[in-house]
């Protein structure tokens, strides 16, 4: 699938939905992947010239604390297209409330040396 391009990605009422503009007439072959296991039921189906929609559920036992990545590939190429990341659970609010806590720690850092910059180069 030479050129292929994934836009528009979401996820909606449990399923991973995009479009794919791919040349050519025929409905791309277009597999999702999960770790080893692919996932089924992708749906290719016309969305206009050379555009397809592309949906997939998202098996629910597939779904744990942690990240999860699947990989959106070409099934005649192997190819990757794309990936869609689902990150879940309590452990990992904590771990992006320290990464804004620091983050705004930086910042906060960044801003004293910012101002006095500016005020010892404003009396040259």
């Amino acid at each position: 699938m030479a050129e292929a391009l994934l836009s528009g990605a979401r996820i909606w009422a449990g399923r991973w939905e995009a479009e794919l503009a791919a040349p050519g007439e025929a409905a791309p072959a277009v597999e999702v992947w999960h770790l080893e296991r692919q996932l089924e039921n992708v749906s290719v189906t016309g969305a206009g010239a050379s555009r397809w929609s592309v949906s997939v559920p998202i098996p629910a036992e597939l779904l744990s604390d942690g990240v999860q990545t699947f990989l959106v590939r070409d099934g005649a190429t192997g190819g990757a297209l794309g990936h869609f990341t689902i990150v879940t659970g309590e452990p990992l609010e904590d771990d992006i409330r320290a990464e804004v806590d620091l983050l705004r720690a930086e910042l906060d850092m960044l801003k004293k040396a910012f101002r006095f910059h500016c005020a010892a180069t404003s009396g040259q």
